[in-house]
């Protein structure tokens, strides 16, 4: 059963060079000639932010890496009370 998927898997490729002509000229059909640049231009701002944000949040992580190997934590300190023991002394005078 397994192998059976792993064939079914190895069947499908990325597309050779007909089939590419093929999805060029479906796309052409589809959108238009005018189309085109303006999707390429919106793909290609998606692309740059997403690589902007994706190189953000490394920085961010590769600085917070750093910082925390920079500063040494500080040790808890503990501190305890003891109860102190309170005597009530009464002192009587003679009468």
């Amino acid at each position: 059963m397994f192998s059976h998927f792993l064939q079914c898997l190895f069947l499908l490729s990325a597309p050779g060079g007909s089939e590419w002509i093929l999805i060029i000229l479906a796309v052409l059909i589809l959108f238009g000639g005018k189309k085109i640049p303006e999707f390429m231009r919106g793909l290609g701002r998606g692309m740059r932010e997403f690589n902007d944000a994706k190189n953000n949040v490394k920085k961010e992580f590769e600085e917070g890496m750093n910082e925390s190997k920079e500063t040494p934590t500080p040790t808890p300190t503990v501190t305890t009370t003891t109860p102190t023991a309170t005597t009530n002394t009464t002192t009587t005078t003679p009468q």
